[in-house]
């Protein structure tokens, strides 16, 4: 007998135990369906947001955020966009979030002549306040790997480049799984990110080796729930459509 047809024949004989309950052969497929707990109905509005999401942005109101020092948002609003005011510093969400299901639109101003790199379209979304997923022009730009748009900025380098053109309007989709700490405030279990840049993987279950750091090694210190943050980086980049759901 040939290794395929004996392979074929051990999976055949095998069929019999898997269809065996507790000892007894059975034929009775209702003794495989399970009807409960049965999932909640979530409502899904071509563009909009899911029914059981927080609405963060919806082109017009700015009440869930405030300036990263608290107070107004100094962003403008304007055509359904919240737009970056260089010189006048990041925003967040006044309420704090751990494990989320984050959407965000965003887009670059159009490339001023002279201005590559990190210096087109910079700004940012920072997780738990400490986890940058970096937002920028990475349309035929060439920068640092780790520094790209989808990049967890300086850690992780995403999967593909799936920038648009800027002017053009981007997305993202994020499942955020936020560390857990002991109460002694050692790590139990590092943050993970899986991101979705214009539907496409960019990162899969990335471990993160701890918060964003410009200069030197990520680590990690003990924290709670915390807000979303957006950058502020001396560009004018626009965010619209955002929301979020608590997982």
């Amino acid at each position: 007998m040939t290794r395929s047809l004996l392979m074929t024949a051990c999976l055949l004989a095998a069929v019999p135990v898997l269809a065996q309950a507790g000892g007894a052969p059975t034929r009775d497929p209702t003794k495989t369906e399970v009807w409960k707990p049965v999932p909640a109905t979530v409502a899904t509005p071509p563009g909009g947001a899911p029914s059981d999401a927080i609405v963060l942005f919806d082109g017009k109101d700015v009440s869930a955020w405030e300036a990263e020092q608290g107070g107004r948002v100094p962003w403008s609003v304007a055509d359904g966009a919240l737009t970056v005011v260089p010189g006048s510093k990041g925003i967040r969400t006044r309420q704090r979030f751990c494990d989320i299901q984050l959407h965000v639109e965003w887009r670059s101003p159009t490339a001023a002549q002279g201005f590559e790199g990190q210096n087109r379209g910079n700004s940012g979304i920072f997780l738990q306040d400490l986890y940058e997923l970096q937002v920028l022009d990475s349309y035929n730009n060439p920068t640092y790997a780790n520094g790209q748009a989808a990049s967890l900025y300086k850690q992780a380098i995403p999967l593909v480049n799936a920038s648009r053109a800027p002017g053009e309007w981007q997305a993202y989709d994020v499942i955020w799984k936020a560390p857990r700490f002991s109460p002694g405030g050692g790590l139990l279990s590092p943050a993970r990110i899986t991101v979705l840049h214009n539907g496409v993987l960019v990162q899969d279950d990335t471990v993160l080796s701890g918060k964003t750091e410009y200069i030197g090694a990520p680590s990690y210190a003990p924290h709670g729930c915390a807000p979303i943050s957006l950058q502020e980086h001396d560009s004018s980049v626009s965010y619209r459509n955002i929301w979020v759901r608590e997982l």
